[in-house]
């Protein structure tokens, strides 16, 4: 722990910062539940006051609340001093106390109900403040002449509890919308940037603009979005994109600002900063995300909105009940009307969904899911079906190695594949490119390379003559290859070239685009969950049933154009499914927008696409997997937190009105904000655990 932690004013000044740095996040927590974010409800509920705020307030009125309860009588009597302490004037000391404990310590719930009142949106604060209130005048018109008990030493007590409780709470807040806070703390403080003449001057990020060019040293944080020019690095990047391994970074390849670079050292040409870069993106989808409403806060509203008029009425009706029908003290029946409404305070129910919703949208920003839409998201728990594009989603969008077989004794499948890489490896087609990226970097030697157009290329390699051609350049020559599993191959649609070495056919090579190693994971985990995939695909038959059939998919359709996508979705969907697409969001914007849960995949560097609710940093449809199993999680947390702070309430609220006084057992003010605050920080807490499976 750093030392500055550990001592009182270094720690408000601390909590001042967080909360400043803060606002933005707090901004989802409106003073009332049903005001809109951004709209007078940045936590308004207190009224403006900070962390620092509370805690200051809390510590200087808890000073001044000792001495009140020294001079209160009914603590005298209960402590067994009698007269003691007793001396002329002694309850004008005691009330003077008491209104600056009341004044001072309650101010932010007496300004939170001139807020609240004004809104026309009763709430937390207007039960707060009716209580202290009722209290205070109530013990004043004692201390002048009414006949009856002062409630001084209850009115203090009552006001440092919920000093106390706000304090907590608003430190638990914070705790669990931090992620703004986090994110920016992912930028350095300045660059390294390379002037004209070749030397490095540190300047401060907001100086830097599109093409200057910046060394990053081993350790350090990229300070801009940009394309390495020079130097090889692996790069860090699990912060921002969720990525775990470490990503090689080359000349021609972009990073991303805020990454961590590894061992190597590397120069960097800026290409987007400020608004445009990846993390402000990000930060402003959190934002969004955070601010925007949720469905089930409207459930959250309306019971709030319902609890305080609930404990408005039943502290009126609790104190006509002990002065009508009980016929007790008027002081004792104020105190249970007041325990009422402090009891009843639908503070934990305010906080319910909003603490979810920070937890879960940061959690998710963290792993490389940024949520646009808040409501489609909390659709995404009720996916009966996930529509998967193909091309560059199940799979990785480029040519690559499926099969290698062999039909000569004296070449084995590792020789066939090295001696079609190191012709290929010459070749700039995308069947050549395949070729060569899935083998080894072939130290074989080459000579006389020809390419042979439309059929195929050759050469000699290692001294003997070898050609990979094409099933035509066979027919062409009268050459034949009889084995049932090249026949397989064309069957399921790959695409099959032939190696010929020194005029003999000695092997076929099947290509296709490459199933993503983590496809198959997904498609297993959602079955698992009880969800339909579906593939759908512009490629023929052959080439869908294949790929369905290694994946287990449960149904595709094939040889759909990119505009007629949306109309399968639109089958799907009447089927009464509720539909998730997961596609690139450029040429499936028009799907995308037609599904129940939009979902843009391989968004990488570029976050802004407009047409997703939800965007997948990284390319792997695991993570569709993991939006739904977070949307799950999510609302199992909401109504966790909506169970215990109406369940809280519905228990609380008849004790606090005395109905066990017959049994000895009765709650003060004070115990009453105790069991509220508690409650509150209670939902806080169990926010905060909601985690992300993989």
């Amino acid at each position: 722990m750093k030392e500055e932690d550990m001592h009182g004013g270094h720690d408000e000044h601390k909590e001042a910062q967080m909360e400043e740095r803060t606002h933005a996040a707090h901004d989802a927590h409106g003073g009332h539940p049903s005001q809109a974010p951004g709209k007078g409800s940045s936590y308004s509920r207190h009224a403006g006051h900070d962390v620092a705020d509370f805690r200051r307030r809390f510590w200087i009125s808890l000073i001044v609340t000792i001495p009140i309860l020294i001079l209160s009588p009914s603590i005298q009597e209960f402590a067994g001093v009698g007269q003691a302490l007793r001396f002329p004037g002694d309850q004008y000391v005691l009330f003077v106390l008491a209104s600056f404990v009341y004044f001072y310590g309650g101010y932010p719930f007496l300004k939170g109900i001139v807020n609240e009142l004004r809104a026309r949106l009763p709430g937390m604060m207007t039960l707060i403040a009716v209580a202290i209130t009722t209290a205070y005048l109530y013990s004043t018109a004692i201390t002048f002449g009414l006949s009856g008990g002062v409630l001084f030493w209850e009115l203090s007590t009552l006001i440092d509890i919920m000093l106390l409780g706000h304090w907590i709470e608003m430190r638990s807040v914070m705790g669990a919308s931090q992620a703004l806070e986090e994110l920016a703390k992912l930028m350095p403080s300045d660059a390294h940037k390379l002037l004209s003449d070749g030397s490095v001057h540190d300047v401060p990020l907001d100086s830097l603009v599109v093409g200057d060019r910046v060394l990053v040293k081993p350790g350090e944080k990229v300070p801009a979005d940009g394309e390495v020019v020079e130097g090889e690095t692996s790069v860090n990047e699990s912060m921002l994109t969720g990525e775990s391994k470490p990503v090689t970074k080359k000349p021609g390849t972009p990073v991303i600002g805020g990454a961590i670079n590894g061992e190597g050292s590397m120069t960097v040409e800026v290409k987007k900063t400020g608004k445009d870069s990846f993390l402000s993106q990000v930060i402003d989808l959190v934002k969004e995300a955070q601010e925007s409403k949720s469905r089930t806060q409207d459930l959250a509203d309306r019971a709030a909105l319902a609890l305080v008029i609930i404990a408005l009425v039943a502290g009126g009706i609790t104190f006509l009940v002990w002065q009508l029908l009980v016929n007790a003290s008027v002081d004792f029946g104020l105190e249970r009307a007041v325990t009422v409404m402090v009891i009843a305070c639908p503070h934990a129910l305010g906080l319910a969904i909003p603490l979810v919703v920070a937890v879960s949208t940061a959690l998710g920003a963290q792993n490389g899911l940024l949520v646009r839409n808040r409501a489609a998201f909390e659709q995404a728990r009720n996916i009966q079906a996930i529509i998967f594009d193909k091309t560059g989603t199940l799979t990785e969008g480029r040519f690559g190695v499926t099969d290698v077989i062999t039909v000569a004794n004296e070449v084995n499948e590792q020789t066939l594949l090295d001696y079609a890489s190191a012709l290929e490896g010459r070749s700039e087609h995308p069947i050549a490119r395949g070729i060569a990226t899935s083998a080894s970097p072939s130290a074989l030697h080459v000579e006389s390379f020809r390419a042979l157009p439309g059929r195929g290329v050759e050469g000699i390699v290692n001294g003997k003559k070898t050609q990979v051609v094409s099933p035509g350049y066979l027919k062409e020559n009268a050459l034949t290859i009889t084995d049932e599993r090249v026949e397989h191959l064309t069957t399921q649609g790959k695409t099959v070239v032939f190696v010929i070495i020194e005029g003999s056919v000695a092997g076929a090579i099947a290509l296709a685009d490459i199933v993503r190693s983590e496809s198959k994971q997904a498609i297993t985990k959602l079955k698992e969950m009880g969800v339909r995939s579906i593939m759908v695909t512009g490629d023929n038959r052959q080439v869908a049933q294949w790929v369905a059939g290694e994946l287990g998919i449960d149904e595709y359709f094939a040889e759909v154009l990119p505009q007629d996508k949306v109309v399968k979705v639109k089958e799907v969907q009447s089927r009464g499914l509720v539909v998730a697409m997961v596609g690139d969001g450029v040429n499936d914007a028009p799907a995308l927008a037609q599904a129940d849960v939009g979902i843009a995949i391989g968004a990488g560097t570029d976050v802004a696409v407009e047409t997703g609710d939800i965007i997948l940093v990284r390319s792997t449809p695991l993570d569709a997997v993991t939006i739904i199993w977070l949307a799950r999680s999510t609302y199992r947390k909401m109504i966790q937190n909506l169970a215990w702070a109406t369940g809280y309430n519905t228990f609380a609220i008849p004790l606090a009105a005395g109905i066990l006084y017959p049994l000895g057992i009765l709650l003060t003010p004070a115990a009453g904000a105790v069991l509220m605050s508690a409650s509150t920080v209670i939902v806080a807490i169990n926010s905060r655990f909601l985690k992300l499976a993989r």
